[in-house]
Formats: structure tokens, C-alpha cells, sequence
């Protein structure tokens, strides 16, 4: 097996276990402290260190990893995400707003941290100038790790019923440490590792292609995260009288689903070949095409069409979309950074990417409790306008040359 294979492997193991975590851990946190009486706008303020230290991480992180290599920042992902599963496994009396909060910062910046290490690396085992081979693999990461971390959701709703809010948290802790000295074992020291040292200053992109994409990449994590990540879970549980089981088997098959269709991309496109990768106007037009569904889900609920067939049928279209977005989005950035730099490029990319989801998460809570699921969701409309309008500016990706772009006529 070649070397750079068996590191995508690995690299991929690693990020398929810290995922299934990453899932549980968020659904343990939505229902555990919904069933503690806690509103919806309190529930989504447990994420705001969560996302916020998302944004720190990735800027930071993308310049750590150069540093130190990409390998090292992954593990040190994994070990404070053991860290933060074990604060949260406290007696309730210790679960207060503040140390919650605590709890999830660490898990903010340990899942940033393991996604930019992965992803960034991606692009340090593909040859120069294979646009559709890294097309594929960093669709195939994305897309398996999204369908991981559906049975994550899953994983912690179960695990809730059956072993309790505790015992679910110290399963999930066990199986992250085993994986952790697996992946330390394997991987080779200095992956992703810059020759010289990069100064901090130098994670600002002076690309104008990379800064376009990521103020696109914050609308749309935006737009779903507003009403995915606190505003459905709640009206399933509280308008449709879903189980915990219920709640989190549906989302998690949602998102298996939305990872299979993002690791697939590459052919629902059909753009792959030849060696050729989607382009910016590819970003746009499938962000315009976005923005149809939660509108229509919207002006279901509130015209009386049945709740159920209308947020689940919804949901579903939505997500295949979403999931060709994002892995297009997910390649452009590879795309648009070279092999010396893509670290803090990748990592630039996701702080982007972290606020659109802190925003996303705060006005899910917010919105939801005031309008419901039917505002959450005319504000998901407006990100994706505003993501599919910023995309005009996305240039398109010349191969084989190395890393050129153009812009788009």
C-alpha cells in the first residue's frame, strides 16, 4: 500500500472515532438538558464557548500545525475532547450554565482541531495537479465523517436511555483514549509541517479566492445550523411527541444520509473528470438551488400541511443539496491553497466556518422560542441568498498548473 493511502486511512480512522463522539456528545447535551427544564434559548447558549472557541481554534490551529504538524494537533484534539466527556460526567448539582460551558469550550476547540488536522492533510498526500483524486478523498473524508457522526447522534441518544446521562459520557471517553494511542502509533511525525517557521500574521489569507469562499462558508453553515442544531431536535421532542430515541435515530439517519451523498459528490455532479474539479460558479448555482427547500418546508407548517410527512420529506431534500454544497466547498478550499501553506489556509477556512455555526446556533435558540421552527427556517433561507450571492465571486481552479485561479467570466 502506498504511503500516502495508508496515511488517508489512518487519518481517517482517527476522524471517524473522534466524530462519533463529537455527535453523541451534542445530542447528550440538547435532550439531557431540555429533560433538566431548561429552554431552548439556555440550551443553545451551553454551544456558545463551543463554536466561539471554534473560531479561535482554527485560526490558531492552521498556524499550530504548520508548526508543529498536523499530526500532533489532531492527537492533541482527541485528548481534550476525553478531557471535556469526563468534566461533563459530574453529579448534577456541578452542571451549571458556567461549567457546561466550560465543558463544551474544550470540546469546541478538540473538534476543530481534529477536522482541521484531517482535512488540512488531505492535501499533503495528494500529488500536485490531481484535482479529481483529491476531489474524491477529501469528499470520501467529509462525507464518511458526516455519516459517522449521524450514529453519533444516535449513539448518544441511546446511550442516554440505556446507560444514563454518566455512563454514556465514560463509554464514549474509553473508546476516544484506545484510538488515540492506535492513531499516535501510526502516523508519521511532522505531517503537514511547514520548513520554516510561519509567522502568526501569516494565517490571514492574502488570497482573495480563499477569502470569498469562507464568507460564503459562513452563510452557509449558518443557514442550516439555525434551525437544525436547537430548533428541530425541540419541535420533535415537544410538537410531534418524538422520543429521545426517536429524535436522535431520525437525525442521526439524516446525517449518514448526508454524508453518503457528500462522499458520492464527485459523481452526483459529474464534474471529476478529466481531471477536473467544480469550479466557483459550481459553489454558486447549487447554493441558489439551497435556499428553495427550507422555504418551502417553511410555508408547509405554516399553511397546515401535515407536520411530520412535511419536516421529514423537507429535511431530507435539504440535505442531499446541503451535502453536495459543502463538499464542493470543502475541495475548493484544497483547491485554492497549496501544499506549503494549506494548513493555515484550511485553518483560516474553519474559523469562518466555526462563526457561521455559533451564529447559526445562537439564533436557532433564539429565534425558535419566539417564531418557532418556521422562523428558524425563513433564516436559513436569507444565509443561503447571502452565501449563494458572495459565491459570485468564487474564481474558478486551472489545473494542471500549480494552484492557479481565474476568475470566472
Amino acid at each position: 500500500m502506498e504511503t500516502g493511502l495508508r496515511n488517508y486511512l489512518v487519518v481517517t480512522g482517527g476522524y471517524w472515532a473522534f466524530t462519533i463522539t463529537d455527535g453523541a456528545i451534542r445530542m447528550l447535551v440538547v435532550l439531557y438538558f431540555h429533560l433538566l427544564g431548561y429552554s431552548p434559548f439556555q440550551v443553545a447558549m451551553l454551544f456558545l464557548f463551543y463554536e466561539f472557541f471554534g473560531i479561535v481554534t482554527n485560526l490558531v490551529g492552521g498556524w499550530l500545525g504548520a508548526r508543529i504538524g498536523l499530526n500532533r494537533t489532531m492527537h492533541i484534539g482527541m485528548g481534550l475532547q476525553v478531557v471535556a466527556l469526563s468534566a461533563l460526567a459530574v453529579p448534577d448539582p456541578w452542571l451549571s450554565v458556567p461549567y457546561v460551558m466550560a465543558a463544551q469550550a474544550l470540546s469546541g476547540i478538540a473538534k476543530d482541531l481534529n477536522k482541521m488536522s484531517a482535512k488540512a492533510s488531505v492535501k499533503t498526500m495528494v500529488s500536485e495537479g490531481s484535482s479529481s483524486k483529491l476531489f474524491r478523498w477529501v469528499a470520501m473524508l467529509t462525507g464518511s465523517k458526516n455519516a459517522l457522526k449521524g450514529f453519533g447522534f444516535f449513539a448518544g441518544a441511546a446511550l442516554l436511555e440505556w446507560l444514563g446521562f454518566r455512563g454514556a459520557l465514560t463509554v464514549l471517553a474509553g473508546m476516544l483514549v484506545v484510538v488515540l494511542v492506535i492513531t499516535a502509533l501510526l502516523l508519521p511525525s511532522g505531517l503537514g509541517k511547514m520548513k520554516s517557521k510561519p509567522k502568526f500574521t501569516q494565517v490571514f489569507s492574502r488570497i482573495s479566492a480563499i477569502n470569498w469562499l469562507s464568507a460564503a462558508r459562513f452563510f452557509l453553515f449558518g443557514s442550516r445550523d439555525v434551525w437544525f442544531v436547537v430548533g428541530l431536535p425541540v419541535f420533535l421532542y415537544e410538537v410531534l411527541s418524538w422520543s429521545f430515541t426517536e429524535v436522535g435515530g431520525f437525525m442521526a439517519i439524516w446525517v449518514i444520509g448526508y454524508g453518503i451523498v457528500q462522499a458520492f459528490a464527485p459523481r452526483l455532479i459529474r464534474q471529476s473528470h478529466h481531471g477536473k474539479g467544480p469550479g466557483g460558479d459550481t459553489a454558486r448555482n447549487w447554493a441558489f438551488t439551497l435556499a428553495i427547500f427550507p422555504a418551502v418546508i417553511a410555508f408547509g407548517l405554516e399553511y397546515g400541511w401535515p407536520a411530520d410527512s412535511v419536516v421529514t420529506l423537507g429535511l431530507i431534500l435539504f440535505g442531499v443539496v446541503f451535502a453536495i454544497n459543502s463538499a464542493i466547498h470543502s475541495y475548493l478550499i484544497l483547491a485554492y491553497s497549496d501544499h506549503e501553506k494549506v494548513a493555515m489556509n484550511v485553518g483560516f477556512y474553519y474559523m469562518a466556518n466555526a462563526g457561521g455555526r455559533l451564529t447559526g446556533t445562537l439564533l436557532s435558540g433564539l429565534i425558535y422560542q419566539s417564531y418557532g421552527l418556521q422562523g428558524c427556517l425563513w433564516w436559513s433561507v436569507g444565509f443561503v441568498l447571502i452565501a449563494a450571492l458572495i459565491s459570485t465571486g468564487l474564481p474558478t481552479v486551472k489545473f494542471p498548473s500549480e494552484n492557479t485561479v481565474t476568475s470566472d467570466s
